[in-house]
């Protein structure tokens, strides 16, 4: 498999190694509807991992948005999209 190729490639690694798009740059690429969607940290029972994001009210589906290390990057998402609190799924 050609990995240059395949967006998917890498897993993690890519995932962490990415340049941080700036606040404005995160907030036009995914945009967030209030009245279609929601909030949500979601919390892996087993690795621990949060990941940040929103769902989809009507289908339940699930847009990743940023990985969150610690309680700065959930500040970050929260101050980038103008949350005051986010729900939190496991």
């Amino acid at each position: 498999m050609d990995r240059s190729r395949n967006p998917r490639a890498g897993g993690l690694l890519a995932r962490l190694t990415r340049k941080k798009k700036t606040g404005r740059e995160l907030a036009e690429k995914i945009p967030f509807d209030p009245e279609k969607q929601i909030a949500v940290l979601r919390s892996s029972i087993c690795t621990g991992e949060k990941v940040a994001g929103f769902k989809d009210l009507e289908g339940g589906h699930f847009t990743e948005v940023m990985l969150i290390r610690d309680g700065k990057d959930e500040q970050r998402f929260r101050e980038i999209y103008g949350l005051e609190s986010v729900k939190k799924e496991y």
